[in-house]
Formats: structure tokens, sequence, C-alpha cells
């Protein structure tokens, strides 16, 4: 009962005349906030024009699920100058389950005199909000709105505002300007953005609202739309409705000095000095909104200072895990003069990321072909698991003050992650695959938070397997050779070998087999541990690379086992592809250790001696600008490492040498293709292709095609790589078709077609019949064809009387019609007469009919 009679108050109040709503309601937003499960507290705040009979103790809500609309009662009210009241209304809603829902509120008109809105005192004033209830992504609360949605401007200076939306939960925010709203939530009809000198707009990243520069007196009203986004996902959004009054003035604005974005880590204080005056030395406000003076734990201060001319104040804050995030915190700065009779003012914002420092107390120990890792919790309880990072060798990287994570330029990579704050615990096991022997591991600790930030990265900490298997540090092509090749293979001997397992003696297992091959073949047996060289020979290093393991076995009578391998190794074998004045270097070796770069050598034909050329680091090179038919010989060397303190480093490994003769492989580019038609014959033209392809063209060739479903045919093939047109001349009288180019070099590389450009029908005049002609043997116009015309396959026309009697018919395409029934074969009496006359075009789709219908005079 209490909700209808709530409801019918409402429509009463839409009902009551509207000038007794007169300048009313002004600016305003809605915002909300998460309280527990699917419940929601919800602010409704309006400013209003504090005499009008029209200020309500309470506002109707549609809180956007079906629910009946609910009246919030006012919650605070504040007396502001010039007769604005500031209203505030709370209400509490549970909503049904997960969904999207508009919550809005209407109220039947806005102030009157609005200059960018025609009849606003008769425009329903309209606020929404979205909430968004997704269990994937968590709770949500929406932005608030630090500064009010009401500013001064003055004609002809520029002004400038920030809602300084602050997220309770750190969500990323974008601002832009909508129409504003009226009944039901539509565009408010004939509404303008205000007019402005230069430009208006709003920074979709900071929110900073420019207006440069006002030029007309009266109030103005905006629609900021603030878009809260989640992993991506749009989560809800908030629709400020604000309005700025511009007056005239006579004194320029204050200015801020500029501010730097910063960032802090968490219990480190952060001081910013920050400093405004005023060209006309009137007194300056200086004063401060955003997040970090909002928080309810450790909350950054900046206390308002007032003084003449030039005013300076401190921005202080150490702040707590509570401000930890991934967005950075927004703070605003804004300097009020006391100027009449508008204060003007200057923005500046500034945003400041807080990082958690980093976890402390890393172990990393070897455990097997594993490494275990132990480090303390984050000092920031909220976070919600770790991630951890390795690379092999030690680095540099010492994380700056706001370099959060382990950037990919340090070497690092990212190989687990797990969930937890008290979940300090990490197997590094390589993905199931095992950790080599011989490199030395380097890890780092990142705490990763539920919003997607991290923290600094900790100490690096580094340590090796424990060796007790051969390490392979070499395998070396000293001879090429396709019969007598020879590879040197070298490792280092095992340093902790379990006795309790296996007591001994030892033996050392060479094992080899092709690269890309399957199967390893033992080739020979060490029996003395200190012997951890051997010698390849006899093999062909021309035709194939090869892959060595080297396996240590317990000869203990009674107990002989294989106690461990070595990872495998390969050669660094070269191949050379030859190409138009170039030669493609590739190799791909297989090694333990980490290649960090490859010298390319070039043999001297004369001295039969190499030379180094190039360095990289990729596993290929191309040799640019050689001639071709001349042969090029080459060889690479590897320079690797484990990475290991204690094992030797660079380690230095040859391939065997190759020789390849560049030859012109490369077609030519295709030309560009243009085409243009008089309707009796094509031009075709088309330029040189680029020189860095078609530097040596020879001839073309021109193929053409007179409809898609027809094959392309060679149609002319120019005489030299200058002759670039051809007139094509087609009968019967058509140009439909389609022509395609490819270039021919001095090699006999055939380049592929160009893009196809057509001629269709539309191109040319379409069939048409004269409206009179004069068959009186004068030998002027005394038969009737139609005008010139292309392209038509046949027609079938049939011309009648007024009385509807067939006079002619013809399938001629000319018509030929000499003015006598085609019958009788009489002349035919002067006077108008009707045809019917079906067409067949010739299209690139075919032959299309088209039906034309007329009349044709006869006079003589």
């Amino acid at each position: 009962m209490l909700m209808f009679r709530a409801a019918y108050v409402f429509l009463l109040l839409l009902m009551v005349p509207l000038t007794l709503h007169a300048t009313h309601n002004r600016a305003g937003e809605i915002t909300y906030r998460h309280i527990s499960g699917y419940t929601y507290e919800v602010t409704i705040l309006t400013y209003t024009y504090s005499p009008s009979p029209a200020n309500r103790d309470s506002l109707p809500v549609d809180w956007g699920d079906g629910s009946p609309i609910e009246f919030l009662q006012i919650d605070q009210m504040m007396m502001l100058p010039n007769n604005v009241r500031y209203n505030t209304y709370v209400g509490m809603h549970t909503y049904p389950g997960p969904g999207t829902y508009t919550i809005s509120m209407v109220d039947p008109n806005r102030n009157a005199g609005i200059v960018n809105m025609p009849g606003s005192v008769n425009v329903a004033f309209y606020i929404e909000s979205q909430l968004v209830i997704n269990p994937f992504l968590g709770p949500n609360s929406s932005p608030v709105l630090l500064a009010p949605p009401m500013d001064n401007a003055c004609v002809n200076y520029p002004f400038m505002h920030n809602p300084t939306a602050w997220d309770p939960d750190g969500d990323s925010l974008s601002y832009s300007l909508i129409v504003c709203k009226g009944a039901n939530g539509l565009d408010v009809p004939s509404y303008t953005l205000p007019p402005a000198s230069n430009s208006l707009g709003i920074d979709p990243v900071t929110g900073d609202f420019l207006w440069d520069s006002p030029t007309l007196n009266g109030e103005f009203n905006i629609a900021i739309l603030i878009e809260e986004w989640r992993n991506g996902v749009r989560i809800g959004y908030v629709i400020r409705d604000m309005q700025i009054y511009v007056t005239s003035c006579n004194n320029q604005p204050p200015v801020i000095d500029p501010l730097n974005d910063t960032c802090v880590i968490v219990g480190d204080q952060l001081v910013i000095p920050v400093s405004a005056s005023d060209p006309n030395n009137l007194q300056v406000t200086l004063s401060a909104q955003g997040g970090p003076l909002n928080l309810p734990e450790a909350p950054a201060t900046f206390p308002t200072v007032v003084g003449h001319g030039q005013v300076s104040g401190t921005f202080q804050w150490t702040p707590g895990c509570n401000a930890v995030r991934n967005q950075p915190h927004l703070v605003t700065f804004k300097a009020v003069d006391n100027g009449v009779p508008v204060n003007m003012f200057d923005l500046k914002s500034m945003y400041i990321t807080v990082i958690a420092p980093p976890v402390d107390t890393l172990e990393v120990a070897p455990l097997g072909g594993t490494m275990v890792l132990n480090w303390s919790e984050s000092p920031c309880k909220q976070a919600s698991g770790y991630s951890i990072y390795r690379k092999v060798g030690t680095s540099t990287f010492q994380p700056g003050p706001c370099i959060t994570g382990v950037p990919a330029w340090t070497g690092y990579k990212r190989i687990g992650t797990v969930q937890g704050l008290s979940n300090t615990f990490f197997i590094d096991d390589n993905q199931g695959q095992g950790l080599t022997h011989g490199l030395y591991y380097c890890y780092r600790i990142v705490a990763d938070f539920p919003d997607g930030a991290q923290s600094l990265a900790s100490h690096e900490v580094c340590n090796e397997l424990i060796r007790d298997i051969p390490v392979i540090t070499h395998v070396t092509v000293d001879e090429t050779d396709s019969v007598n090749g020879r590879i040197t293979v070298q490792w280092l001997q095992p340093q902790e070998i379990d006795s309790s397992m296996a007591a001994g003696p030892y033996s050392y297992h060479i094992l080899r087999k092709p690269k890309g091959g399957t199967a390893f073949v033992l080739i020979d047996s060490i029996t003395l541990l200190s012997d951890t060289l051997f010698v390849d020979v006899p093999l062909n290093t021309v035709g194939n690379g090869y892959v060595y393991r080297i396996d240590l076995y317990n000869r203990e009578p009674g107990n002989y086992f294989r106690i461990g391998s070595s990872p495998d190794a390969s050669s660094v074998y070269l191949v050379a592809e030859p190409h138009d004045r170039r030669i493609a270097l590739s190799w791909d070796p297989q090694t333990p250790w980490e290649n960090l770069q490859y010298v390319i050598y070039k043999q001297d034909p004369l001295t039969m001696l190499f030379d180094s050329i190039a360095t990289t680091t990729a596993n290929n090179w191309s040799h640019q600008g050689l001639d071709n038919g001349t042969e090029y010989c080459y060889k690479v060397k590897s320079v690797g490492s484990y990475g290991a303190p204690n094992i030797i480093s660079p380690l230095i490994n040859w391939s065997q040498y190759t020789c390849a003769v560049p030859i012109d492989n490369v077609p030519p580019c295709p030309p560009e293709l243009t085409v243009t038609t008089d309707c009796i014959s094509n031009f075709v033209k088309w330029g040189l292709p680029p020189a860095d392809c078609g530097a040596d063209i020879a001839q073309y060739q021109l193929w053409f095609t007179p409809g898609i479903h027809h094959d392309y045919q060679l149609i002319y093939t120019s005489t030299g790589p200058f002759d670039t047109s051809f007139t094509h001349t087609l009968m019967p009288a058509s140009v439909i078709g389609c022509y395609a180019i490819r270039g021919i070099d001095s090699s006999g590389n055939v380049g592929v077609f160009s893009q196809p450009v057509c001629v269709d029908d539309e191109k040319c005049d379409k069939y048409k019949i004269p409206n009179v002609f004069t068959p009186n043997g004068d030998g002027y116009n005394d038969i009737l064809n139609p005008f010139p015309y292309t392209n038509v396959d046949r027609i079938d026309i049939t011309i009648v009387s007024r009385w509807g009697n067939e006079v002619f018919s013809t399938s001629d395409p000319d018509i030929n019609w000499d003015g006598t029934d085609q019958r009788s074969g009489n002349p035919v009496s002067d006077g108008v007469y009707f045809y019917v006359c079906d067409v067949w075009f010739v299209s690139l789709e075919g032959v299309r009919k088209r039906t034309l219908s007329g009349t044709v005079t006869v006079l003589r």
C-alpha cells in the first residue's frame, strides 16, 4: 500500500504545471558502493536552486532490476552560495543475482535558461549509472567523484574541470563526453556542446575537461561518461551531468607550477612541494583532492594554504599496503583566486603509483634435476600469490623505484606462479623436462596482487645442479671433408658421484647420431675419468651435422649400470642458400649451453684464409651485394656460456665451411597496371617494377579475360623493358574484360601476376534509341538507328502503333527501321509509335538482359 501511494504521489508531481518547477535541477550523479553479497548502497547527488518550490525531501530511484520505483529520503542537505543547494540521497538495495543493472533517477525538469539546451525548463533531469554484478570479476563499487559537478568559467579564458574520480577497487577509468539525458533516458533534443573559441573536449585517460574558450555568458550543461574497466571488461559506469556558469571577467587565472607523475614504495615517504602564483597578485587558495587524501588508512595530507600573489604547500604521503594497486592514484591540485565576479582557477593533476616492497630471504637449492625455492611472505598481506622468474647466468638488473615485476629486457622469463600469500615454495623442474647440468640458474620472486599489480622484484639468487654427470663444453668441427672430416668433443668430468650408489670404477661411453637422426650409436668408450676429450674421425662433415651424448657408467663388478647422461650437444652445421646477388646463411645448433653470439667468417679467394665479416645473435645472416656466378665460402664461430662461475667461458665452437654461388632466382615484382577506355579500345599502361626486385626486367606479358567465368589468355608480349603500353581493340564492339601483367627478367625468372584491372559495362554509354526520325528520303535521319553503343551482344525490339498494331521487329542491334510497315511494306503514318526493347549487354559476369521502353516519333 505504501509503495502504491509513493508511486501515486510521484505521478501527481509529474502532472503539476511545469512553471512550478522552474529553476530547479542543475547537476548531479549516481554512485554505488558494494556492501555484501548482492547488496549495494546507492547515493544520488543533486545540485538544485534552493528557493525553488520543486526541491524534494525525497527522490525516485529505479534500481534497474524490475522492482518498483523507490523514493530515497534526503540524507544530507547543504546550502551553498548563489542560492544553490547540495542534496544527498542514500538507499540500500539487494539485487536478485548476477546481471547488468541501470540505476536511474528522473526529475521533471531542469533549471531554466541553459544556453545549450533550448527550453531547458521543460526538459526532464535524468542521471544514471550502470552496475555489473559478475561473479567472475568480483564485487565492484563505482568511482567516487571528489570534485563537485558545478563550476564557474570566464568568457575568452580557458576553462578546466576534472571530476577527480577515485575508484576504491583500483579499476581503470575512461572518460568521454555524451549528450545530456532527458525523459526516459533519451538524448535531450536539440542539445549542443557549448560553443568554444578553439576546442572543447575531455582527455579519455586523465578526465581533464578543457573548454578553450567560452564565447558566451550563461549557464551550460555537459554530461561526462566515466566507465570502469577490469581485465579489459567494462564493469560499470557513472554519468555526471554538470553545470558551468560563464560570465565576463577581467582578471587572469592563477597558475600552478608543473607537476610530474611519480611512484612511491610502501613505507617510504613521498614529499612533493606544490606552488602557484597569480599574475594579478590576488589572494590564492591552493587545495588538493584525490583518492590518496581519502584513504581510511595512512592517507596523504595537503593542508589548504592561502596567500597573496604566490602560495606554496607540501603534499606528503607515506602509503601503506592498502594503497597498492595496478592503476596509479590521481591527485588534482586546484589554485583559486578571489577575483570578482568569478573566482578564476587552475588545475594540475598528478598520478602516483604505489608499489609493494619486494619479498625477502629467497633461497635456491639443487635437488636432483630440479631447483627448490623458498622465500618469505610479502609484507603486504593482500597479495594473492607470487610469480617466479628465471634466467641463465647473472644479470645486472637492479629494480628501480618505479619498475615492478621483472621486465623482459632483463633476460628473465616467468616460469611459474603460486597462489596464496603463505605459499612461498616452488620446485623448478623445467615443466617436467628437468634442468640442465652445468647451467647457472638465477631466480627472482615477485608478489602478485588481485588487480594485476606486482611488487618490486626480489634480489637475485643463483645456483647450479650438483654436477654428478659429464657436461659437454665443445663440439667443434676441425676438418671439413666429405670422407675425412673431424670433430672434437670435449666435456667436464663429474664433480660429485654418490659412491654409496656407484663405487666405481667408472667409464665414459661416447654416443653419436647424425643431426636429425633418431638413434644414438656407441662409437667409443674411455675408462679414465680425467680423459675428457675425444676426436671423432673420419666423418662426412660436408653433408652432415652431428649430435653427441656422453654416458657415465659404473663398472663395479656385479653392479654395472649407467649412472647418468650428459645433455645432447650438436655441432654447428652451416647451410648456405644462394639467391640473387646474396647468400643466405643459417645454422641451428642444439646445445645445453647458451650461445650468446655467432661470428661469420668468409674465405679470401687469394690467401684462402677466413676473415670475420659480421657478428649476430640470430641463427641466420644474409650476405648482400655479391656478384652472381662467383663462389663464396663461409664458416661460423659460436660463442657460448653456461653462465656458471666455475665453468670455462666463453665456449668457442666452429662449424664446417661451406660454399655457394649467387644466382638470379628472384622473379621481378609485378608492375602497377592502369586501364582506360574510350569504349572502342582499351588503353593499357604499366610502370617499371621497383629496382630492388626488377632491375633486370627483360619483358612483360599482358593477359586478358573477357569475363570472370573465362580463363586468362596471353594477348601481348612487350618488345623490351621500356615497352610499357598496349592498345587493345576488341571485335565485336566490346571493351569488357580484365587485364593482368607479369614480368620476366633476363635470367628467365617469371614474376607473379599483378592485381587484375577490369573494364565493366558501366564505363561506357548505355544503349539508347532516338525519340524521333524522318524517313522522307532526303538522306538525313531516314533510318532509325540507336546512338553509338558498345558491349551489346544482341537485342529484341518490337515497335507498335498507338492502337497496338505491330509495325516492326528485329534482333539487329543497329535496328535499321526505314519507317515502313514490316508486314504490308507501306510507309507508316506520321505520329508516335511505342517500342519495347530487350537488350543483352556484355558484362564481366556474362551477358545480362535489360529491358528498355519508350516512344519514337515518325516525321516526314
